[in-house]
């Protein structure tokens, strides 16, 4: 079973966890290449109106985060433990649910926008409003949860089966 706490865990197919590790390697590759658009452009005069140098130094700010992200979802990464199919809503599960005064169901991803990046499944993450009201539910179950706009809106699981990839 794939607990969330404090220390975020984030459930990952093998595939998914392959993806990100591989743009992890080659965002660590590019810091030189980002290092040497600094030092050029540096080296260009006056940094003040210097656009190519706060470009790269831009770039460089927002690579580096994007390595942080990546190094810590991977560090706390569950890799291909499929959950149980127990019927319970937890990150890993794609849910059917009926969201109360609509007939249709909607289906959807319950895991980080990182896992289902790829496929044509929405994905809903265990930290959204619908995904933390769904946590734990069992088929049937109906939970409620807040809304942008401050209503609140009922929500009925229908199925939770493991995402197949």
């Amino acid at each position: 079973m794939v607990t969330v706490s404090d220390t975020q865990v984030t459930w990952l197919t093998q595939e998914a966890y392959n993806r990100l590790k591989h743009e992890l390697d080659e965002l660590i590759e590019n810091r030189p290449v980002i290092a040497q658009k600094i030092n050029t452009s540096r080296e260009e005069g006056d940094l003040k109106e210097n656009g190519g140098y706060h470009a790269a130094r831009e770039e460089q700010g927002q690579q580096e985060a994007r390595i942080r992200h990546l190094q810590e979802l991977l560090r706390g990464a569950k890799v291909g433990e499929t959950p149980a199919n127990d019927g319970i809503a937890e990150p890993g599960m794609v849910l059917t649910v009926r969201y109360d005064g609509d007939d249709d169901e909607e289906q959807f991803l319950l895991a980080t926008r990182e896992e289902g990046g790829e496929g044509e499944l929405e994905v809903y993450s265990p930290e959204s409003p619908l995904g933390r009201a769904l946590l734990g539910a069992k088929e049937g179950e109906t939970r409620e949860y807040e809304l942008p706009n401050g209503k609140t809106q009922k929500v009925t699981l229908r199925k939770a089966v493991p995402y197949s990839g």
